[in-house]
């Protein structure tokens, strides 16, 4: 067994019966966490329970065969069934016919983008969408995905919607509706699975689950008006090939591009956190791909978006997996339970489901981020609100969109706005610093000296202009005389064309109206290479230097020309 390729499974070299036991462990733990959960999230997207346990099953299996992560767990989870329910419930009824058709076209369009995004190399493209917009849509999804499954925890009717007010709106106006037998089930069971759930070992949830459908059989609640899972089709779906209607695809494609998203990252962010000192390297693109094969062949086996679920995963991992060998275990006990056991789920209530998936998504909503953000830089903050009050009140893809939007925003204002600083000579360090920062830093007489921090190119050219010039004016009104520019390019490790242009105007301007000598000091290789393509040498070959700026001022100063 040692002789197996690491290729297969993601094997670790050293592959043997006492890790295989430790593999079969982690998988019967994780199974047993999973069915439930499978069901529970089917629910929330809308679809028959059993098409959560579907989604269980060949996916699985697909990703342990071709992933790079040996701990991810694969498989339903609350926010793709979210999206899914937000996007597909407006062409079509919840667990209709053409809802389930349109689910599963859905689900293979999510897996074409995924490998094709892999195939391309395109998995650099999550580090366009920053931490803070996650964090903030992540947490307004909990409580969307929270507050819809109301209705079944308390047995009322509730508007199908993924917004906060129409949520609200609709849980009030038939608040008075609420049944007791259904809300007291749901209580209790919430109450065991938050609880319990740092107080023991038990698979709580399979637990609860056990727990309500006896209740339920024995004392005939369901008669009582308490609503349940009932007939749960026994068996392995056969091979169906989604309907691939053109219109269709199009109105889906805005759903299928964000769930693809969001499913990649939540499964990278996974991996990342889970991996371990002897896990194999991260590979993005390889992710994508398998995440999306495994989304493709599993739309063809009655299974809906599958991704990586962090609570599985880290149950996984605590369980002792070392191998996706656990999650081909996990594969098999599924499929097991559609041959055998669902005809006991018949009796399930569904408000237990509700539970389950309320204790699940508890853990998403994450505000110490946003104090983090804050704490740290108010801009990232606000990114975080912004993303979290859209997806709130305007709709879950919007939100998502406007978050990237205000995100790109402020990463391209940082970047067209270098930091650009006035220093000057600190006589207590001996040093050239920040004159805004350090009190005891003065101006140089008959001197401007700068220092720009980040690469110049053409989006900020015109900012370093307006900032020179601004530091020009203000020191020809507070000194007798100007005679100086000094700029410390240390900090710049690259210039494009337009950034060389705007230096020259820079050179030209001041030399010839105001016999101001403009001089770039610290120069780092690449920068001079790219200054001497462009001639400085035969027309400004005065103005560039290596040295630091101390060095540099000492070397056209003289000894006893400048005080340092």
């Amino acid at each position: 067994m040692s002789k197996l390729p690491g290729g297969i499974l993601n094997l670790p070299q050293d592959y043997n019966r006492h890790l295989l036991k430790q593999d079969i462990a982690a998988g019967l733990t994780v199974f047993i966490m999973l069915v439930p959960q499978g069901m529970a999230y089917a629910l929330l997207a809308g679809l028959p329970p059993v098409m959560g346990l579907y989604t269980a099953t060949i996916p699985l299996i697909i990703y342990a065969l071709f992933g790079s992560s040996r701990q991810l767990a694969v498989g339903p989870v609350a926010m793709s069934s979210i999206l899914i329910f937000s996007g597909v419930s407006l062409y079509a009824e919840p667990e209709s016919s053409e809802y389930i058709t349109l689910v599963l076209l859905l689900t293979l369009m999510v897996g074409v983008m995924q490998f094709l995004l892999g195939a391309v190399n395109a998995g650099a493209l999550i580090k366009f969408i920053s931490q803070n917009v996650i964090s903030g849509f992540t947490s307004a999804v909990a409580i969307t995905i929270g507050l819809s499954q109301l209705g079944n925890f308390f047995g009322i009717d509730m508007a199908n919607q993924n917004r906060l007010v129409p949520l609200v709106v609709s849980l009030f106006r038939n608040i008075a509706d609420i049944h007791i037998p259904t809300t007291v089930i749901g209580a209790v069971s919430l109450l065991l699975l938050m609880g319990l759930r740092k107080r023991t070992k038990l698979p709580l949830p399979l637990l609860v689950v056990v727990l309500s459908i006896l209740t339920v059989y024995f004392f005939h609640l369901d008669r009582a008006g308490i609503k349940i899972v009932g007939e749960v089709p026994q068996g392995f779906p056969g091979i169906t090939v989604p309907s691939l209607d053109v219109s269709a695809m199009q109105v889906l494609l805005p759903t299928a591009l964000t769930i693809a998203l969001i499913a990649m990252m939540e499964s990278l962010s996974i991996t990342k956190t889970l991996a371990g000192k002897d896990s194999p390297p991260l590979n993005v693109n390889k992710e994508l791909r398998a995440l999306g094969l495994a989304n493709m062949m599993g739309s063809f086996f009655s299974a809906y978006v599958a991704a990586g679920s962090f609570s599985r995963s880290a149950v996984n991992h605590r369980s002792g997996a070392v191998s996706q060998v656990s999650m081909i275990i996990t594969a098999i006990g599924v499929v097991l339970t559609l041959f055998f056991l669902t005809p006991l789920f018949y009796y399930l209530p569904q408000t237990v489901l509700a539970a389950i998936i309320l204790s699940a998504v508890v853990g998403l909503i994450n505000i110490p981020s946003l104090r983090y953000a804050f704490q740290i830089k108010p801009a990232d903050g606000w990114v975080w609100i912004i993303t979290f009050a859209a997806t709130l009140l305007i709709g879950i893809q919007w939100g998502l969109l406007i978050g990237v939007g205000v995100s790109l925003c402020i990463l391209i204002h940082r970047i067209s706005h270098p930091h650009i600083v006035e220093i000057g000579w600190d006589e207590k360090s001996k040093s050239y610093r920040d004159v805004e920062r350090f009190s005891n830093a003065q101006h140089v007489p008959g001197k401007v000296l700068l220092r720009i921090d980040a690469r110049i190119h053409f989006s900020n050219v015109s900012y370093l202009e307006k900032v020179v010039e601004t530091a020009i004016m203000e020191a020809e009104k507070n000194m007798d005389t100007l005679h100086d520019v000094v700029i410390d390019m240390g900090g710049v490790n690259d210039i494009d064309t337009a950034g060389i242009e705007a230096l020259e105007r820079l050179i030209r301007k001041y030399k010839s109206r105001e016999n101001i000598n403009v001089w770039f000091v610290q120069l780092k290789g690449p920068v001079r290479d790219l200054l001497l393509r462009a001639g400085w040498k035969e027309r400004f070959p005065d103005v560039m230097s290596y040295l630091p700026m101390d060095e540099f001022l000492k070397e056209k100063q003289g000894p006893n020309d400048f005080m340092i």
